[in-house]
């Protein structure tokens, strides 16, 4: 088949567990093809498909998310490996490195701490932006860090970048006058879409029945400088809860919503 019935083909059959059927087809024979799905849209598209593009259609028709499939995800302007270790980067948690970009304005963090990095998606993109800070991220799966440690090689930020195998309170010690979280914030019994449920790691997903266990083991340890900074990504629906825990704890919060009007991000500043 021509790549553009296989395409056809595919998108049809992907409308029956895709949002984006036609997107998805694109991904992944931009990727089996080895170019970018640009060059994908504007190239040739009457010559035969790979035939191993059928393989990977059937593992999205499994609902296998995309970013597992290819291995890689686009973060900011990075571009992450990822693997079925660690959680995919979101487009919303973006709202984060937005927020921190705000409150330094001209200014750049010399330090920067990244609790729970997972793929290293914030840290490396903060790194990325301020090229005169360095960073250190912490988490609790051996498998998260090996790969935050490869994308930070890859990217060539190995040399401002550390990682280490910490839990929250052992990561919140030392000075970092920003610190960015993405903490898991998904209730226990919560509903969640079958690519996320059945593939992405439990650890990074679900905290309590309410999903408020992480921001209640953070906000005792967290500490800033004057000047610093937290910016924690939040459940669209958690705002005042989690707002009201870290003014309990003595910062001064104030919420950041994400491009859908969601409320995604709380600033956290000390009082």
């Amino acid at each position: 088949m021509l790549i553009d019935g296989a395409l056809a083909d595919a998108a049809g059959r992907l409308a029956t567990v895709s949002g984006t059927p036609r997107l998805d087809a694109e991904i992944l024979m931009a990727y089996v093809l080895g170019i970018t799905r640009e060059a994908l849209l504007l190239g040739d598209r009457r010559r035969e498909a790979p035939h191993y593009f059928t393989d990977l259609v059937a593992r999205r028709m499994a609902h296998e998310p995309i970013a597992y499939i290819t291995g890689c995800r686009a973060f900011w302007d990075i571009e992450l490996n990822v693997s079925p270790g660690v959680l995919i980067p979101r487009p919303d948690s973006e709202t984060l490195i937005e927020a921190a970009i705000d409150h330094f304005g001209a200014r750049s963090p010399a330090a920067i701490l990244d609790m729970g990095t997972g793929s290293g998606a914030l840290l490396l993109a903060a790194l990325s932006h301020w090229p005169d800070a360095k960073g250190r991220g912490i988490d609790t799966s051996p498998d998260a860090l090996a790969v935050a440690t490869a994308n930070a090689d890859r990217l060539g930020l190995s040399g401002r970048a550390t990682f280490a195998l910490e839990s929250w309170d052992a990561g919140a010690t030392g000075v970092y006058d920003l610190v960015l979280c993405n903490p898991p914030y998904i209730g226990v019994g919560e509903r969640l879409p079958i690519d996320v449920a059945m593939f992405e790691p439990a650890a990074a997903l679900y905290a309590g029945p309410d999903g408020m266990d992480a921001y209640r083991a953070i906000a005792p340890v967290l500490r800033l400088p004057a000047g610093g900074v937290a910016c924690v990504e939040i459940g669209a629906t958690q705002g005042a809860q989690v707002s009201a825990l870290f003014a309990a704890a003595g910062f001064s919060t104030r919420l950041v919503f994400d491009l859908a009007g969601r409320e995604r991000c709380v600033v956290l500043t000390w009082l």
